[in-house]
């Protein structure tokens, strides 16, 4: 069962098991940012189904978990951009945090019911989580073992959403395993996301619009490197273990802006022949901004021999020619049910 496979990462992963021959159950809510189109080809599959079902729904979920019985839980499925939680965050406590806990009540349920010892022992739930749990990165990075401390609601949402599932495998058994993975992009993101949302405003000749003096730092993993590591967890992954998902490319946002800038001007360049980095505009810093990510991925190095191999570079360039080749995808998008209203600003429309 993949939660959220109408999203960016979910339809990457279920595509991914589907072209191994390995059946999927496919789950999501279809929230303004899960697009169908991106499961195109897999849709009519023999050996995929796919519901409309948001993870609240705890009975139905059981329904399903009971009639296609999975061997895996991944779960994916939550609202994820930060700066819609810090003008909304009622939503992100309500689907991220109680949607994974009544997820995990359906899952043990489940996996008490309907599993014998040796099916029981195979099952995996796992819960996709950020390295926004830990909160800013000083000159170190983060281990597994580093604190939470969240500084967005969304973040605060997704730890809340880890503590449960940690305290599901402590305390009843079921077979828990966590992703902390670094900012994902690549082809199929949603066009509210930082790559995207540069690549459209630039090809319409917008302002392209930097928080604060753009030097914040994250660290950047393709969506190739992310479902590889997915895939390792579900192989090799202890029950009760957290596994640290390290990109190690980190870039300042600016210098993201600049990489996929210097793109557009060798694969579309303006008929002006200036630069789209001339339509860079510094704005007003969001609430809360965290200055850097990073975390060490030593231990999924060591234990699923796991590691990043698209670097920064080849993986932007791949994504800036998929979004010029697919530009009705992303346009019909922004032209339908995408609020384009500026977010982030701190005043909250749902939860203080």
């Amino acid at each position: 069962m993949v939660t959220g496979a109408a999203g960016f990462i979910g339809s990457h992963f279920a595509r991914a098991m589907l072209d191994q021959a390995r059946p999927v159950l496919s789950v999501d809510k279809m929230s303004y940012a899960a697009n169908l189109g991106r499961l195109d080809g897999y849709l009519d599959r023999s050996d995929h189904t796919f519901v409309a079902c948001s993870v609240e729904d705890t009975d139905r979920i059981y329904e399903l978990l009971t009639a296609h019985r999975p061997v895996a839980i991944v779960h994916f499925a939550a609202e994820s951009h930060v700066d819609r939680s810090i003008d909304g965050p009622r939503d992100f406590l309500s689907n991220n945090t109680c949607g994974t806990f009544e997820l995990l009540t359906a899952a043990l349920g489940y996996w008490q019911d309907s599993l014998d010892p040796t099916e029981q022992d195979r099952f995996r739930f796992l819960h996709i989580s950020t390295d926004e749990v830990y909160g800013a990165a000083g000159t170190d990075a983060f281990t597994e073992n580093s604190p939470f401390r969240p500084n967005s609601p969304y973040a605060a949402s997704k730890a809340g959403a880890e503590g449960f599932a940690r305290s599901f495998q402590v305390t009843y058994g079921l077979p828990v395993v966590i992703a902390r993975p670094s900012n994902t992009y690549g082809p199929g993101q949603f066009p509210e996301k930082l790559i995207p949302l540069m690549i459209a405003k630039a090809l319409d000749g917008a302002p392209l619009p930097i928080y604060g003096d753009g030097l914040q730092q994250r660290e950047w993993l393709f969506i190739d490197d992310h479902v590889a590591a997915l895939e390792a967890i579900l192989a090799s992954g202890v029950p009760g273990q957290a596994y640290n998902l390290a990109g190690y490319e980190e870039r300042q946002n600016i210098q993201v802006v600049e990489g996929l800038c210097a793109h557009l001007d060798r694969l579309r360049p303006r008929s002006d022949g200036r630069s789209y980095l001339d339509q860079k505009s510094h704005v007003e810093d969001r609430p809360g901004h965290d200055r850097r990510y990073a975390l060490n991925g030593a231990l999924a190095q060591h234990d699923l021999s796991w590691q990043a191999r698209v670097s920064f570079d080849d993986g932007l360039a791949q994504t800036v020619a998929w979004y010029l080749d697919h530009e009705d995808w992303w346009r019909a998008i922004l032209e339908s049910r995408y609020d384009g209203h500026r977010i982030g600003t701190g005043k909250s429309r749902n939860g203080g």
